[in-house]
């Protein structure tokens, strides 16, 4: 091996003065070869005109190989989306890391509302939050959704997700001010105001979920899956920190007022997080901006700003109209459009756990989380994973079991029986949702990958809102509101 390094150091000497007198890419080569080969067995090339001027020179050829390489890259990257051909990528496990926190950010501010319900059923005991406030936070998020898919290709995804981040942050903080300002004493006038702040919430939902499964959709399916991964952890650790909080402050005064306030604080420290991983960091990774540049060359518009920020700059090509219309995506995918609806829809069995009033409530909603955390994964290994369009709707309806076996266990079982149905209620709902989210956009081009991923996410929202109004039917039913 020595006799080898000698050998090649005797050929740069040999070649170095030839190099050195010859065209600047033989200079450039030459440069890239005492660059990259180590440093004690290269000697510097006898010359006799410029023996003075060789390490500035030396420099200057490295200077102008790092920029030849690093616009090489650029362009690689660029002609590698355009082609179709396989580039190396850096970066895929930190873009995993960082869907992952963006995920749970989508979600924690919400849940972290319906894990305090026990506070505001404390200050407000005649106004049934977290019914209403439910009801408020759909409709928001339905009807902004509708109209961001409705508009989805002249949308910008940047700002949509940042302005759908801040108003988490801001609107999690508003909660908190306001508590603060009223003392916790309730009244209609807070109760009005904690409505409002939960129609941001819906409204930001929207902005947030929908432009982030559409930027994923055209990804890797791993950032779609740590994405929703993310989502489901953010119910998980709401839940372990809701019993946390209530362990600590439970002997203390005003102890439930101040574990809801710290609760309430740890959710905006999240969303905040996810403002800065978003608009700083994600967008510069390779393999995001890899994804990107191939959408963009296949038309799509609305990562553009993406682009920009991480520093590559597209000229527009015009418009390209050979893709499918929403009506056209729609009846091709409708399976599992209608799949993901229905999935969501039977979350009316985690409604009825309230209307029983199991006093292990709360735990089984944890324990339903942390299910639906664990089966986010279970896709990524090969052969658990169902990709059968006939096989993951049979799965989606035969989930609607659930419903006569909690009420039969509710009524007649005891608390194993509860338990095991609600970690199946939990594991299956994660499991069929990331199946299809990762499963549908396969085979479309990256607009159409985009659209479809909204349109995903809004039969998501409607499937949960149909969820909750049978779980209110169902207790108008039994004579309790």
């Amino acid at each position: 091996m020595r006799s080898l390094f000698d050998g090649a150091s005797l050929s740069l000497l040999v070649l170095g003065p030839a190099c050195l007198s010859g065209s600047s890419y033989a200079k450039l080569a030459y440069a890239a070869l005492i660059t990259v080969w180590p440093c004690q067995t290269v000697a510097k090339p006898a010359t006799s005109s410029a023996d003075d001027e060789w390490p500035a020179s030396t420099a200057r050829m490295r200077d102008e190989l790092r920029e030849v390489r690093q616009k090489q890259g650029e362009a690689t990257m660029i002609n590698a989306a355009e082609t179709g051909l396989p580039v190396r990528l850096e970066g895929k496990f930190k873009a995993m890391v960082f869907c992952w926190v963006l995920g749970l950010g989508s979600l924690v501010a919400w849940n972290s509302i319906l894990t305090i319900g026990d506070y505001y059923y404390k200050v407000f005991p005649h106004y049934h939050p977290s019914r209403v406030l439910t009801v408020v936070y759909q409709p928001f998020a339905i009807g902004t959704m509708a109209i961001l898919v409705y508009y989805e290709s002249r949308v910008d995804t940047r700002k949509r997700n940042i302005v759908g981040y801040a108003l988490f942050t801001l609107s999690t903080l508003f909660l908190i001010v306001l508590d603060l300002a009223t003392s916790g004493k309730g009244g209609i006038g807070l109760y009005f105001g904690i409505c409002l702040i939960v129609a941001c919430f819906g409204v930001a939902n929207a902005q947030v979920q929908g432009g982030m499964v559409g930027d994923l959709s055209f990804m890797c399916p791993q950032f779609m899956q740590s994405y929703f991964a993310g989502s489901a952890a953010s119910g998980a650790l709401t839940s372990a920190l809701r019993l946390m909080t209530k362990a600590a402050f439970d002997k203390t005064h005003d102890g439930l007022r101040k574990g809801a306030m710290l609760f309430l604080a740890i959710s905006t420290f999240f969303e905040f997080i996810c403002i800065i991983l978003y608009a700083t960091w994600f967008a510069k990774i390779p393999v995001v901006k890899s994804c990107r540049s191939k959408a963009a060359s296949e038309g799509c518009k609305s990562v553009s700003a993406d682009l920009a920020a991480a520093g590559i700059q597209r000229q527009d090509e015009g418009s390209k109209d050979d893709r499918l219309s929403n009506k056209q995506l729609l009846f091709q995918n409708i399976d599992y459009a209608i799949g993901l609806y229905l999935t969501h829809v039977c979350a009316l069995t985690k409604i009825l756990l309230h209307h029983f009033r199991f006093r292990y409530s709360l735990v089984l909603i944890a324990i339903y989380n942390v299910w639906d955390f664990i089966s986010q994964y279970i896709p990524l290994i090969s052969w658990l994973k169902l990709e059968s369009r006939k096989g993951l709707m049979l799965a989606t309806l035969a989930r609607f079991l659930f419903v006569p076996a909690f009420y039969f266990t509710a009524k007649y079982g005891d608390q194993g029986w509860m338990i095991m149905l609600v970690s199946f209620l939990g594991f299956t709902h994660g499991y069929l949702t990331v199946s299809v989210m990762t499963v549908a956009p396969k085979g479309y081009k990256g607009p159409e990958q985009n659209t479809l991923g909204n349109l995903l996410v809004l039969f998501l929202l409607v499937g949960t809102f149909s969820g909750v109004a049978l779980g209110w039917l169902w207790t108008i039913g039994n004579g309790k509101f």
